[in-house]
């Protein structure tokens, strides 16, 4: 895909093995969590039940997958619908669920919940899961709840997705409205525990009001370059840039239609336009905006991303090649991969 020399393609594939890797979202539990009920868009029936400890014809992640992709790290986001009358009883059943399968495969895979518990995680051969709740809709305006669901593992909270909702407004719902009273009382809560605020998928407006409120760096755990692509879900230069000085980083989805203009979802034509050349154009405008110490890698598999070249988890070491054609450095390929992420997780996860 690279034309790489052979040399090249032993140093991408040693550089991958060595490094520890991080992939700061997916959408897998969506496709675990067996209680009813189910909702989902249009007339089309829920995907296929699977498991996490075996490889399956369906979806983008599971162990065996993640094994074969290099990926040491992984930040499983539990998303609730807006649809959900009992929002806080259906994360409490995605919770159970997902830590259900991790019990099952106790030599494979741990729930993490610091830099520490990560790196100790990994060190044992096992892949470190840490537990992310899409869009602040269980906390019911709680902030009570969210207190409680940090005792139950959530390490990190996207304050919202695409609609409004209790925080503020959804990039896809936005009135130019600010963070509300709650939103602002959750950033500092947040900050207090010791969770990772999340950005992806909030308004402009909302972003600025983060950057104002909370005292810790903040992520974008699954956004690309407005710059490149206008989808209203990815982040402008100016955003890019202030998230870096604030000491965070911006981790680059596998979302065909935030990629390229004019790429829908669930269209398997159009996926067809977008390649990995494409998702390293964003990582190298990011990098020459902020640099390489401020981007990192957030999948949004199994979230309905993902396109020819770059359709699982397994194809992580594309990635590791790819940047290797387009010149980086070893280093600077260790913190794309992961070490940027890991040294956020350092100052902010308690």
């Amino acid at each position: 895909m690279f034309n790489l020399t052979k040399e090249q393609v032993d140093r991408a594939r040693s550089l991958h093995e060595d490094s520890l890797v991080v992939d700061t979202h997916n959408d897998t539990i969506l496709h675990l969590i067996k209680s009813p009920p189910f909702i989902t868009s249009g007339t089309n029936p829920p995907s296929p039940r699977r498991t996490l400890g075996e490889r399956s014809e369906h979806g983008q992640v599971d162990i065996p997958r993640i094994r074969e992709g290099g990926v040491d790290c992984l930040l499983f986001a539990m998303y609730v619908s807006p649809l959900y009358t009992a929002r806080l009883r259906r994360l409490v059943q995605m919770l159970d669920a997902f830590t259900m399968e991790v019990e099952r495969y106790p030599d494979q895979i741990a729930v993490a919940t610091n830099h520490h518990e990560i790196m100790e995680t990994v060190k044992d051969g096992k892949i470190a899961a840490v537990i992310t709740v899409e869009g602040g809709e269980p906390l019911e305006g709680s902030v009570e709840a969210l207190r409680t669901i940090y005792r139950l593992g959530v390490r990190s909270l996207t304050l919202t997705h695409f609609p409004r909702n209790e925080l503020g407004d959804g990039s896809g719902a936005d009135s130019g409205s600010h963070l509300t009273e709650f939103g602002r009382e959750v950033v500092h809560e947040m900050n207090r525990l010791g969770m990772l605020v999340d950005i992806s998928h909030l308004n402009e407006t909302g972003f600025w009001d983060v950057i104002e409120e909370s005292s810790d760096p903040v992520v974008a755990t699954h956004s690309n370059c407005k710059a490149l692509c206008s989808h209203h879900r990815n982040l402008t230069d100016d955003q890019i840039k202030t998230l870096a000085e604030k000491g965070g980083v911006m981790n680059l989805s596998f979302c065909a239609g935030f990629i390229k203009d004019g790429v829908g979802f669930g269209d398997p034509e159009a996926l067809k336009k977008v390649t990995v050349m494409d998702w390293l154009d964003h990582l190298d405008h990011a990098v020459e905006l902020v640099g390489t110490s401020h981007v990192g890698i957030g999948s949004d598999l199994d979230g309905g991303c993902g396109f020819p070249g770059l359709d699982d988890v397994t194809r992580f070491p594309c990635l590791t090649e790819g940047m290797v054609s387009r010149g980086y450095s070893d280093d600077d390929i260790r913190k794309i991969l992961g070490g940027n992420d890991l040294r956020v997780f350092k100052k902010v996860l308690k």
